[in-house]
């Protein structure tokens, strides 16, 4: 397998620099809207990933599908690259602008189009967030489950397949994504899908764009499905004696087939951080953070279930959250653990992982990998949504150390090779972007990469949507 690059080197790439021309006409479109200065790219340039590049040459600032569309047609008419931007919160490069080019920000686009609740059904615009909606939805006793922990808007959950916490009973992006809006490489407006439940007409045009990380087309509307508000929700916490302990627990919860609605791990380093940050006095051992939904008498069966097999596998000091404020408390505590983490080495950057294998190997990839971690000396934590088989190995690294991030490196080379074996995937959630380009080959096959490379030189022959990410050209 093909190393990955190492944190602060990026790929050459040639930048394609915008023209007169092209900044004159966006500019008489857009005004103020459209921003050359230096703070405004550099916000746009820079995302959670370890990667430093330089920033866009232009932001604009789109309101409407028919902007997004004159931006890309004045891009494929001048052969510029142009970056769909959310709210900056990717993990993998994504909306890095490595060939320079135009950064179409959508974050203002924030409508919710339409709404069927008879139907379990809303259309909204692409920079609405999953908390947005959920907050203008809630009158109608429905919610939209997918929650990757950032705040992050739904076009670009929908671009990097997100899935999250809830994924283990509600599944990703790609099972409640029914239709797109979406702004072709030469400025054509195109619809995929419609609100019923299935369809059996043509190519499946909305599955090709939902993952395709905005390297075949500018998504700006998205048609998603909503589920009722569970009649009862409870979380609880657990403790364990090891990592493997509660690992272990969650396989033989899902195997025997608990609806749990979401599970996650946190080691010790983990809940060791969260504690700091969000001033908690959690029991600083590996913990699985549990919710159950459903029916008093269906969330109490799950929940004794899921005691009595933890308590099998030295689970204990079980406790309860069932008010809307301490569940609340505890899931801010965990969508905050990649940050709080952070505050542990101060100054350090994360190299994350994102690996997903079978739910029966979850236990052997994430026992090897920690061995490995802890005997290599380098700072880490461990956060999972080990329901569904994906977890995060976050390798803390000095930006000023090169040595620690070609560690991280070499360390995330092995799991992501151990996960392959296992019959895994390099990245459950995040995305390819640029840090995992090497990875999809050794995962797909060649012949599977070039069917890709295929279908966006066919969509997108000036590669001007995104360009770089998913593949090296």
């Amino acid at each position: 397998m093909n190393a990955p690059l190492p944190t602060h080197v990026l790929p050459t790439f040639q930048r394609r620099p915008v023209p007169v021309a092209m900044h004159d006409a966006l500019k008489a479109r857009f005004g103020e809207r459209c921003s050359a200065a230096l703070a405004v790219r550099e916000q746009h340039g820079r995302d959670e990933s370890p990667f430093d590049a330089p920033p866009p040459e232009l932001v604009v600032f789109c309101e409407s599908t028919d902007e997004v569309a004159f931006v890309v047609q004045q891009a494929d008419l001048y052969a510029v690259p142009v970056i769909p931007f959310g709210v900056g919160s990717s993990l993998e490069g994504h909306l890095l602008a490595v060939q320079g080019g135009v950064s179409i920000d959508l974050s203002r686009m924030q409508a919710i189009v339409s709404l069927q609740p008879e139907d379990l059904t809303v259309t909204v615009q692409a920079g609405v967030t999953r908390t947005q909606l959920n907050n203008e939805i809630r009158h109608t006793g429905l919610f939209f489950p997918i929650d990757p922990g950032a705040d992050a808007s739904l076009g670009g959950m929908a671009a990097t397949r997100a899935s999250g916490t809830n994924a283990v009973r509600y599944g990703t992006m790609r099972e409640n994504v029914l239709g797109l809006t979406v702004v072709t490489p030469q400025g054509e407006v195109i619809h995929t899908g419609t609100r019923a439940r299935k369809s059996s007409a043509g190519y499946d045009l909305t599955r090709l764009m939902v993952g395709s990380e905005g390297t075949l087309g500018v998504m700006t509307e998205i048609t998603l499905k909503l589920y009722p508000l569970p009649e009862a929700i409870s979380a609880a916490t657990c403790t364990f004696p090891s990592v493997d302990a509660a690992v272990r627990t969650t396989i033989q919860v899902i195997q025997m087939g608990v609806p749990i609605a979401r599970c996650e791990l946190l080691d010790a380093n983990a809940v060791r951080a969260v504690n700091k940050h969000d001033k908690l006095g959690l029991a600083e051992a590996p913990m699985l953070l549990m919710e159950f939904h459903g029916s008093e008498a269906s969330v109490a069966e799950q929940a004794a279930t899921v005691q009595e097999i933890a308590a099998e596998h030295g689970g204990q000091g079980f406790e309860w959250a069932t008010t809307p404020e301490a569940r609340t408390r505890l899931w801010t505590a965990r969508h905050h653990a990649y940050f709080a983490a952070l505050q542990m080495k101060p100054g350090c950057r994360c190299v994350t992982t994102d690996t997903c294998v079978p739910i029966s190997r979850l236990a052997e990839c994430i026992n090897a990998s920690v061995a490995e971690v802890d005997a290599s000396g380098l700072p880490y934590f461990i956060v999972g949504h080990v329901g569904d088989g994906n977890f995060h190995l976050g390798y803390l690294i000095d930006p000023a150390l090169p040595a620690e991030g070609e560690l991280a490196e070499r360390l995330n080379l092995q799991l992501v090779q151990r996960a392959l074996a296992m019959d895994g995937t390099c990245t459950g959630e995040h995305g390819v972007g640029l840090h995992k380009m090497g990875f999809l080959v050794e995962e797909a096959g060649a012949g599977a990469v070039a069917m890709m490379r295929s279908v966006k030189q066919a969509l997108d022959p000036k590669n001007i949507m995104n360009p770089g990410k998913i593949f090296s050209t």
